[in-house]
């Protein structure tokens, strides 16, 4: 009898109860939980009522939904930061001065311009090609007779040519273009890089940081009272941007409703706490799942909506915290 009424308190003892709150605010002590109440967030407590244990509240669908492209961004962000600082390395690995990066951009233009007169040697003799070849086809029409096919399919074969010629001379217009305005990027920021070459902070990484938060539509906030500020131009910023009502609205989520038509845009705002403690807001874009839908979200509107989140955050706060 004394070993089973040891057993009994002992029982007791290890027994834990539950207490959760429901969606009314009507607080619940129990040592089962319902299946109608485990979507509760609840805590779990021994017999002196300490929390042993504390079990979230279920996440909705669109909370979920959060999750994944949160973490997606996440993933995206650093995949940005790596690049860059990947980038930095080989720019101060490879030259030691801006005057070397220019010497190195001029070799690029006249390798590009020896290139284009190699080009454009070949264009001028398909062109006399096709004209000494159109000159026999009109000499066999004024005779009365049917030009040769073989003639025929060779002036074809020289327009093809001279057709993709010119796009080859296009492209190399395009690329050397592009390479100027990479190299001016460069420079600039190798200029930058030599400044901190020597210096022990890590600016370098913040800098990477600031320009992935502009790619990705991100606002990195330095104070909570800040991140407070720009939750409050966050909501504006949805409501100038967005094509479609707000449909969740929580301290940390400002969700816009599905979007309906092609041309639709909604845009959500969620303020995340990273693992160094750092408070950011992240806006999120989202268009109709569809083709038209699709090449919205990929095209140059909502790329200049997600670069604008930034700069709109900073232009409404105080001029001291931007």
């Amino acid at each position: 009898m004394i070993l089973a009424l040891a057993g009994q308190v002992a029982f007791a003892a290890e027994k834990k109860m539950y207490r959760w709150v429901d969606d009314n605010g009507n607080v619940f002590f129990s040592d089962q939980v319902s299946p109608k109440d485990v979507k509760h967030r609840r805590e779990s407590l021994n017999h002196n009522a300490r929390v042993l244990e504390v079990v979230e509240k279920e996440k909705t669908k669109a909370e979920r939904e959060l999750v994944k492209r949160l973490s997606l961004l996440r993933q995206q962000q650093e995949a940005i930061i790596n690049k860059q600082k990947s980038h930095d390395k080989v720019l101060l690995s490879t030259y030691r001065s801006v005057k070397d990066m220019e010497v190195a951009l001029r070799g690029q233009m006249l390798a590009f311009d020896s290139k284009r007169k190699v080009v454009r040697g070949n264009l001028n003799r398909l062109e006399l090609q096709l004209l000494q070849k159109q000159k026999k086809a009109a000499q066999y029409e004024r005779d009365g007779l049917n030009i040769p096919v073989k003639l025929q399919t060779d002036i074809a074969t020289v327009k093809a040519q001279i057709n993709k010629t010119y796009i080859e001379i296009s492209n190399q217009f395009q690329k050397k273009k592009r390479i100027r305005q990479e190299f001016a990027r460069d420079i600039e920021r190798f200029s930058y890089l030599i400044k901190l070459h020597d210096s022990d902070d890590d600016s370098g990484y913040l800098n990477a940081k600031n320009k992935a938060a502009v790619e990705l539509g991100l606002f990195l906030c330095e104070t909570p009272m800040q991140c407070d500020r720009a939750w409050v131009s966050a909501k504006q910023f949805i409501r100038i941007n967005s094509t479609v009502a707000v449909d969740i609205e929580t301290d940390t989520l400002i969700m816009g409703r599905a979007p309906y038509n092609d041309d639709d845009l909604s845009l959500s705002v969620s303020r995340m706490k990273e693992d160094d403690g750092s408070l950011q807001l992240f806006l999120d874009i989202r268009c109709r799942k569809s083709s038209l839908g699709d090449a919205l979200c990929r095209g140059p509107r909502v790329k200049g909506i997600r670069h604008s989140f930034n700069e709109f955050i900073k232009s409404t706060l105080p001029a001291r915290e931007r």
